[in-house]
């Protein structure tokens, strides 16, 4: 039988993670895009996937409802194409690419004046179209789709006991 770490080393993988990042995960390959930008409803699969996923979460990151909300209003931001609620959900300074050039953006207002080129049509449509059931789950955080965007806690205190969950990457194989 296996048992679960104490919660508090949850966390605390949470902010070695997070806290320690210099670059973005990396992508995978991206999945075609699609016009519509529908968002997948967070329970769209079967309770159990739901519960599955939680579970992951909360072995490897902590609190999972922090996730699951971070997760729909990101998805509703970018369904809306709500530049500045996007940005608000980010961590900063931001890494993109812009241009063809990795770019560090400092705070929300440059990541608003580039957010067509972080956003494109692809990046959204994964972005949207992501069931929370299905979410990849591992210490740099939850992913959507092949690693086009990643969410994880970023800690509010040096001992790490409350963090916010924020937008770490929006990242395109392309």
């Amino acid at each position: 039988m296996q048992t679960k770490p104490p919660r508090f080393a949850a966390v605390v993988l949470v902010s070695a993670a997070s806290c320690q990042r210099t670059e973005p995960p990396v992508v995978a390959a991206a999945r075609p895009s699609s016009p519509a930008l529908a968002v997948v409803p967070p329970d769209a699969g079967t309770g159990e996937d739901t519960a599955a996923v939680n579970a992951r979460i909360q072995s490897v990151l902590g609190e999972p409802a922090k996730y699951q909300q971070a997760f729909v209003s990101f998805q509703k931001a970018v369904a809306a194409r709500d530049a500045k609620a996007v940005a608000a959900l980010a961590a900063y300074p931001f890494t993109a690419t812009v241009g063809g050039r990795k770019v560090k953006l400092p705070d929300a207002a440059a990541f608003m004046r580039h957010y067509d080129a972080i956003v494109t049509p692809a990046i959204a449509n994964v972005i949207t179209r992501q069931r929370y059931a299905d979410l990849f789950v591992n210490a740099d955080g939850v992913m959507f789709g092949q690693g086009e965007a990643w969410l994880n806690g970023i800690c509010r205190d040096a001992a790490c006991k409350d963090f916010d969950v924020r937008v770490i990457a929006i990242q395109s194989a392309n």
